[in-house]
């Protein structure tokens, strides 16, 4: 007589998913752990994602070093930036030495190929940070950034308007942008440039348009560094100094609705609406039309004629502008403190919270708002100043109010910050 069946345990959901790429496999540990709670998506779900868009995303970010962005938990859970290369990884995740600012270095995670990008997806990586070196050369740039970041109220169409600006300036100076969204409320244009400059020489460059998009369009756009002398869009030059990083085409964003960082062609900027591209909608896209920015790396440009025009803005008077916090006074530069605190404070700035979670603080703005109705009336919404700080692993979230606009008998005095979390300067 046969002996007893033996029963076979059934595969359940949340069993390891191997898969194999370009002749690696990859367990894809917990692959129905949900990343994005409204959509129900799952890491699974998102190392598919990166699958399809391979290509596309291996050409943002492939061959150079990356910061990793992780939601380990879901983008409802706390996020960390991760600079260094997990010590526990395959022998063939390749891996480069940078040498920051600080003097400080780490082993960053260098991507070759879509097998490498399901390894970072398994560990809920949605954002790749790339530097804008290769790997083969960390010293000398090959992409200048032009980062579009709009002031609070301001609506999409500007950041267009603003875009169109920038690829025209960058026209005039035989220089390529390639546009595509942040996948939040902005815009990247992304230039290939021949690698003979420096970090520095490229940031000058940058900032040298950034001033030349705010001369062509004053009220759309603005250069200044300080928030509190911001309005519209804001051309961010201190992205192009070094450790600075932006997302990359493809990357999935932590918004509810997973969008993703949009490669688009000129002729769509003018109607492109950054919900249209997602984690569900982006492979379809890829598939009908490929990559948008497949020609990218055909012909880099130079940099000679904003380096010229930079000489031109010192020589005039416009000599450098502040750098990012943490980074040492370079020679030339401004007084690094912000304007009110260098003056009689003719528009006082009052400080509101600290916390680790950007919801926590704007809780206690919505709380301040709640103690002082009179004075919430009149502000606008470039008043209301949001600050991502950015520790070494981690950021946290300053809400500063800006009283111009406030009658001087109803500006509040500073109050005790509400939430106040005091070991920030730890993290």
């Amino acid at each position: 007589m046969p002996g007893p069946r033996r029963k076979v345990p059934k595969r359940t959901s949340v069993e390891p998913e191997p898969i194999v790429v370009a002749g690696h496999e990859i367990v894809v540990s917990n692959p129905t752990k949900v990343l994005f709670p409204k959509p129900k998506y799952t890491k699974l779900d998102l190392v598919r994602y990166y699958l399809a868009v391979a290509e596309g995303a291996l050409r943002g970010a492939g061959g150079r070093p990356n910061v990793l962005v992780r939601y380990p938990n879901g983008i409802t859970g706390e996020f960390f930036f991760q600079k260094r290369a997990p010590e526990s990884r395959p022998p063939w995740i390749e891996v480069v030495t940078l040498r920051f600012p600080s003097g400080r270095t780490a082993e960053e995670v260098v991507p070759r190929d879509a097998a490498a990008l399901v390894w970072l997806a398994n560990l809920a990586c949605l954002e790749l940070h790339p530097h804008p070196v290769r790997a083969e050369d960390l010293d000398h740039p090959d992409e200048l950034r032009v980062d579009l970041d709009p002031v609070p109220g301001v609506k999409w169409p500007q950041v267009r308007a603003v875009a169109g600006v920038a690829q025209a300036t960058l026209r005039d100076f035989g220089l390529t942008g390639w546009p595509k969204t942040s996948g939040s409320r902005g815009m990247h244009v992304l230039v290939r440039i021949e690698r003979r400059w420096t970090f520095d020489e490229v940031r000058r460059a940058a900032l040298a348009l950034a001033r030349d998009v705010e001369r062509r369009a004053p009220t759309l756009a603005t250069s200044k560094w300080w928030k509190e002398e911001r309005h519209g869009v804001f051309v961010d030059y201190n992205q192009n100094a070094k450790d600075r990083t932006v997302a990359s085409a493809y990357s999935v964003r932590p918004t509810p609705d997973a969008r993703v960082s949009a490669p688009l062609s000129w002729d769509e900027v003018a109607s492109a609406d950054p919900a249209d591209f997602t984690l569900a909608t982006m492979p379809k896209r890829f598939a009908q039309l490929g990559d948008r920015h497949e020609g990218i790396d055909e012909g880099p440009g130079s940099l000679e004629g904003l380096l010229e025009l930079s000489a031109r803005h010192e020589r005039a008077g416009q000599g450098d502008a502040p750098w990012p916090p943490h980074y040492k006074k370079q020679a030339g530069e401004p007084p690094r403190v912000q304007p009110s605190r260098a003056r009689a404070a003719k528009h006082p700035l009052i400080e509101i919270a600290r916390a680790k979670r950007k919801q926590d603080a704007l809780a206690g703005l919505k709380r301040w708002k709640a103690r002082h109705p009179k004075v919430a009336k009149y502000l606008e919404p470039a008043d209301v100043l949001v600050d991502a700080m950015r520790g070494r692993s981690s950021t946290w979230t300053r809400i500063r109010v800006n009283l111009q606009h406030v009658p001087p008998k109803l500006r509040p005095r500073q109050e005790r910050l509400d939430p106040d979390e005091k070991t920030l300067a730890s993290w």
